[in-house]
């Protein structure tokens, strides 16, 4: 071997090591981390949200957003009525702009010595992912987050809900409309023995590779061209240890969601959020295999989540299941592997036409 190898070697080590004042300290017992209950049912909840909404509207525009007093409020069953004082803020980048979203996604704070003997137990921060434009939307993008729940435990966990949204202004009408809860990132870290990563500029092939290649082949199967690893643009590393570990997030823009107002990046010279572009570095044949015979493994489960899906228009489902068969008869050919997941000397490999 060569010293250029050896001294390739050392400096991978060395910055390794560095990467290590960037994570978030480990629990001191991760084996004993209770998580609560959220999470661990499918049902959807009946919630109940006040605050003054005609000021969180405004809060949209500020360069900083306040946190605002809010009482969250649900039924338990033969236990009666729940009412937990929170606070509540805007959040988001994209969709916090009223010119992108009538309704901005919210970000709940939950006192954790107050929440106990609740659903909402153990929790703190909780993402809620409202309707923006159309409550569709809703529901096409938790299901994306329920198939990458199919393939790896490294993914965030959802909960559907049902939100009352009520002024205590008393400005605006009450309205309601779904949402979805989504884990916190700290909970996510602990339910997988990790610690949280915030360094930006890791390479991807520094990431584990099954892990890397399907965090890029899931995106290249919604057709989601939104994201990056270096500048953790909706992904978050996990720290296990002995290896790094990728996590996706933020799917509205993807080609399966088919939201109006999606449109991919300029750089990528793509003419609709439908038309595929695999975003990820080469992997061995070995790691696509894999990474390939889990994708075939869940294949049931995912077209499951749409076919005869009450939630979902049926004209929607059968372009679902129509672009869920490009990409599983593109992973099942070798020729269509190679023109797709091969990159060679940085260029784009072959971009596959969305229906």
């Amino acid at each position: 071997m060569t010293h250029s190898f050896y001294r390739s070697l050392i400096a991978v080590a060395l910055f390794l090591i560095s990467l290590q004042g960037f994570t978030q300290k480990e629990p001191k017992d991760s084996t004993k981390v209770k998580l609560g209950p959220l999470f661990k049912k499918e049902d959807m909840l009946e919630l109940n949200l006040t605050t003054n909404f005609s000021s969180l509207m405004k809060d949209r525009k500020n360069a900083k957003q306040p946190y605002r007093w809010a009482k969250l409020e649900y039924n338990r069953k033969k236990k009666g009525e729940v009412a937990l004082n929170i606070r509540v803020k805007v959040r988001g980048n994209f969709r916090r702009s009223p010119s992108n979203c009538t309704f901005p996604p919210l970000l709940l704070n939950i006192p954790s010595k107050k929440d106990k003997n609740t659903i909402f137990e153990r929790q703190n921060l909780l993402k809620l992912v409202t309707h923006c434009q159309n409550e569709e939307y809703i529901f096409q993008e938790y299901l994306v987050y329920k198939m990458y729940n199919l393939l790896t435990d490294d993914s965030f966990d959802a909960r559907l809900a049902r939100v009352t949204y009520k002024d205590s202004a008393g400005k605006r009408e009450t309205e309601t409309r779904f949402a979805f809860l989504l884990e916190d990132e700290t909970f996510l870290a602990k339910r997988n023995k990790a610690k949280n990563m915030y360094r930006k500029q890791i390479p991807m092939y520094l990431i584990d590779s099954v892990s890397m290649a399907t965090v890029a082949v899931f995106e290249y199967m919604i057709g989601n061209s939104d994201w990056s690893v270096p500048y953790l643009h909706n992904i978050k590393l996990l720290d296990k240890t002995t290896y790094i570990t990728a996590v996706p997030y933020d799917f509205d823009h993807s080609g399966i969601i088919e939201a109006k107002y999606a449109r991919p990046p300029q750089a990528l010279d793509l003419y609709s959020v439908r038309q595929r572009i695999y975003r990820g570095i080469t992997y061995s044949t070995s790691v696509y295999q894999q990474v390939f015979d889990n994708f075939r493994r869940v294949k049931p489960q995912i077209y499951a989540l749409y076919e005869n899906n009450p939630q979902l228009e049926k004209g929607y489902i059968k372009r679902t299941i129509n672009y869920l068969d490009e990409f599983y008869k593109t992973i099942d050919n070798p020729k269509s592997i190679k023109e797709v997941f091969t990159v060679q000397n940085g260029t784009k490999p072959t971009i596959k036409n969305g229906n």
